[in-house]
C-alpha cells in the first residue's frame, strides 16, 4: 500500500492518513460503488451519498425554483389555505402547465404540499419561509452573489472585479466609507433590518442584558436589533453608531418604533473615528466577519478604550468550526464575503483570539439556540 504522507500542517496520525488513502481509493472504484449500492448493509449508506452529491451538483437549480417562488409571492399565496392549480397559476401569472412544473419541484424540496386532486398547501420549508421575511429578502439578494459565482474560478483569483457586492455593500469599498452616497445605503441598510430579526432574539436569549446601564450597538444598521433589545430591556439606556447615511435612516426607523428619545445616535466611521463613550456594554452583531483582521483589530481596540472596567463587549455573527455549521460558516460566508471584497468567517477561537490580542480579558462563548444564524463571544475589557 502507498504511503501518503501528511502536509506539515496536519496533526493527524500517518495510520489515519493511509485509511483515508484506501478509502478514496475505494469510493473512486465504480465497481465498489456497484457493489455497496446493492450490499444491505452499505446500501442506505450508498443512497445517501449519491443524493448528498446528486444535491451539490443540483443545489444551483434548487436554489433557482426557491427563487421563483419567493419572486412569485407562492408563500403568501398559500398562507391562508389550499389552493388549485388553475387558480394559483392565474394568481402568479403563469400558464397552468408552467404553474404545475413549480408546484411539483417545490413539492419535491418540501416548500409546498399537494396535488392537481387535493389542492396545494404549505410544506414545512414554505410553512418557515412564510413567517420569515428576512430570509425572503436574503434569496432575492442572492441574484447578486449568483452573478459573482458565474466564474467561480476567476472570482478565486480575483480576476472578478468589481464584483456585484462589492458594488451592492458599498462600504466594503475601500476609501469610500465616509463619503458614501445616501442612496447607495438605502439597499443594504434594508436587507440588513429586514435578517436582523432572524438572530435578534436568538442573540439576547444567550446573553440577559440586566446587569448592564447603557448598550453601544457599532455598526447598528437600521436599528433593527436595538428594537428588540428595548423590549428586552425597558431600562436600558441605547446608542446606535453608523455610517452618516446609515445613521440617517436609523433615525428615522427608531422614531418611527417610538424610540427616539431613548436611542443616541451617533454618525461617524469606526475605521478611523472614535466610538462615542458612556456605554458599559458595546454590540458588534454580524460586523466582525464583513472585517479583515487588521481591520478588526482596530476595532475591538477602540471598543476596549472606551470600556469602563466593568464593561463587556458582545460578538454575535456566523461562526465556523462548529458541528452542523459547515455548509454555512464555510462554503456559504467564505465565498460571500470573498465575492464582497473583505473579511471571512472565522472559528470562535479565531474571535476569541482578536479579542484577546485587543486586550479584553475573560473571553468565553455563549451557547445560542441556533449557532447556524449566530454565535456569540463575550468578553471584560
Amino acid at each position: 500500500m502507498t504511503h501518503v504522507v501528511p502536509d506539515e500542517r496536519s496533526t493527524a496520525p500517518a495510520h489515519r492518513w493511509d485509511w483515508r488513502a484506501l478509502r478514496d481509493r475505494l469510493l473512486a472504484d465504480p465497481r465498489f460503488q456497484r457493489w455497496a449500492a446493492t450490499f444491505p448493509p452499505t446500501r442506505h449508506i450508498a443512497r445517501r451519498e449519491s443524493r448528498a452529491l446528486f444535491d451539490l451538483c443540483a443545489g444551483f437549480v434548487y436554489s433557482q425554483v426557491l427563487l421563483a417562488c419567493v419572486e412569485l409571492r407562492l408563500f403568501e399565496e398559500l398562507r391562508h389555505g389550499p389552493h388549485a392549480t388553475q387558480c394559483l397559476a392565474k394568481r402568479l401569472g403563469l400558464e397552468p402547465a408552467a404553474a404545475r412544473r413549480l408546484l411539483e419541484a417545490a413539492s419535491a424540496l418540501r416548500l409546498v404540499e399537494g396535488d392537481d386532486a387535493t389542492g396545494w398547501r404549505l410544506g414545512p420549508l414554505g410553512a418557515v419561509m412564510s413567517g420569515s421575511p428576512g430570509i425572503a429578502a436574503m434569496v432575492e439578494h442572492h441574484r447578486l452573489l449568483y452573478d459573482d459565482l458565474r466564474d467561480p474560478v476567476a472570482l478565486l483569483r480575483g480576476h472578478a472585479q468589481p464584483t456585484q457586492l462589492s458594488q451592492f455593500w458599498s462600504y466594503a469599498r475601500a476609501g469610500t466609507s465616509t463619503a458614501i452616497d445616501p442612496a447607495s445605503v438605502a439597499a443594504y441598510s434594508a436587507l440588513m433590518s429586514a435578517s436582523q430579526s432572524l438572530v435578534a432574539d436568538d442573540v439576547l436569549d444567550a446573553y440577559p442584558l440586566h446587569r448592564h446601564r447603557c448598550l453601544l450597538d457599532v455598526g447598528g444598521g437600521e436599528g433593527a436589533f436595538l428594537v428588540a433589545v428595548a423590549r428586552r430591556a425597558p431600562r436600558l439606556r441605547l446608542m446606535l453608531f453608523d455610517l452618516p447615511p446609515v445613521a440617517a435612516r436609523a433615525r428615522q426607523r427608531l422614531e418611527e418604533a417610538g424610540l427616539a428619545s431613548r436611542v443616541a445616535i451617533h454618525s461617524g466611521d469606526f475605521g478611523v473615528d472614535r466610538l462615542p463613550g458612556g456605554a458599559d456594554l458595546v454590540s458588534l452583531v454580524r460586523v466582525v466577519h464583513d472585517h479583515d483582521d487588521a481591520a478588526v483589530l482596530r476595532l475591538l481596540s477602540a471598543v476596549h478604550e472606551i470600556l469602563p472596567p466593568d464593561g463587556a463587549l458582545l460578538i454575535a455573527e456566523p461562526m465556523s468550526g462548529q458541528a452542523g455549521t459547515e455548509p454555512m460558516a464555510d462554503a456559504y460566508f467564505g465565498l460571500y464575503l470573498l465575492a464582497m471584497g473583505q473579511g471571512r468567517p472565522r472559528t470562535p477561537e479565531a474571535v476569541m483570539q482578536l479579542v484577546r490580542t485587543a486586550g479584553f480579558r475573560d473571553v468565553r462563548t455563549r451557547p445560542t439556540a441556533r449557532p447556524l444564524l449566530a454565535s456569540v463571544v463575550v468578553a471584560q475589557p
